[in-house]
């Protein structure tokens, strides 16, 4: 239940960042709205996850790598943004990161 939580949580802030580039400098009305929404869904998603339990710095890790790498193919894919080599090694460095933040936990 709580990855169901930390995925709707990514998901959420994932829309909402997306539609931040969208609103235009929030100059488009259902742009905004979704950013505004997203972001409340995303930080009450988050808090459900931390309730039940999950460590907060393995849902914070996984929740900013993800989100992270899934912006940056989104804008690779969708927005016409630009990703260097040296972006993809960064955006592994996170993703190594938050797996060695988890394994790390593990005993």
């Amino acid at each position: 239940m709580t990855l169901l939580l930390l995925a709707l949580a990514i998901a959420s802030e994932v829309t909402a960042t997306v539609s931040l580039k969208l609103s235009d400098g929030f100059s488009k009305l259902i742009p905004s709205f979704v950013v505004v929404v997203g972001y409340v869904a995303a930080f009450f998603f988050l808090s459900q996850a931390l309730k039940r339990g999950m460590a907060i710095g393995v849902a914070y890790g996984i929740w900013s790598a993800v989100g992270v790498a899934a912006i940056a193919v989104i804008g690779v894919l969708f927005l016409d943004e630009p990703l260097t080599l040296v972006q993809v090694v960064g955006i592994g460095l996170v993703i190594l990161g938050v797996l060695a933040l988890e394994l790390g936990g593990a005993h």
